[in-house]
């Protein structure tokens, strides 16, 4: 797995019991798709890792997981803090205009009369809708960061994944 291949899909956030497992957060929609991946890139700090998973499954709200090379709780303790990435490759295929959240980041933001906003710096999901967050970059209208609820059809106007555009009808006041 290349870096610049691979997509945040989790965290890995704290210990679970005595024999190695860990309690995972889970990025996915459902949770427990991140039990489909036997392979996770970890990484945190500079430090990468690929470790293949033994086990996933749903515990209460959150995921457990138990890693291979990982018995312990002290070597479960080690692994707090590391994201999980897996290869883009692997994600399933999407209908026509459905997007993964790492194809829209970075894409420019523009009004729907071609207002530059800025760029997606992040997804964010709320309990109604996502949210795109929107920051400056080189030739935006000012320096505001926007949150605009990820609505298509109604605020999303289109995606442009070739040209790296989003247009929004979102009053630039905001």
């Amino acid at each position: 797995m290349s870096a610049n291949t691979n997509t945040v899909m989790g965290k890995i956030t704290s210990v679970y019991g005595v024999k190695g497992w860990v309690k995972v957060f889970s990025y996915t929609q459902p949770k427990e798709n991140l039990a489909k991946y036997k392979v996770w890139a970890l990484h945190r700090d500079g430090v990468r890792k690929q470790i293949k998973v033994l086990q996933c499954k749903v515990h209460g709200n959150g995921m457990v997981a138990h890693l291979e090379g990982c018995n312990d709780r002290d070597q479960a303790k080690q692994l707090a803090g590391f994201l999980i990435k897996v290869d883009v490759s692997e994600l399933p295929d999407l209908e026509e205009n459905e997007f993964y959240w790492h194809q829209l980041e970075g894409l420019h933001v523009k009004s729907v009369d071609g207002q530059l906003l800025g760029r997606v710096h992040q997804m964010m999901e709320t309990g109604s809708n996502d949210v795109v967050v929107v920051r400056k970059c080189a030739g935006s209208i000012d320096a505001k960061e926007r949150l605009i609820p990820y609505l298509p059809d109604q605020v999303i106007v289109s995606i442009d994944l070739e040209l790296g555009e989003m247009v929004v009808d979102w009053d630039i006041e905001f």
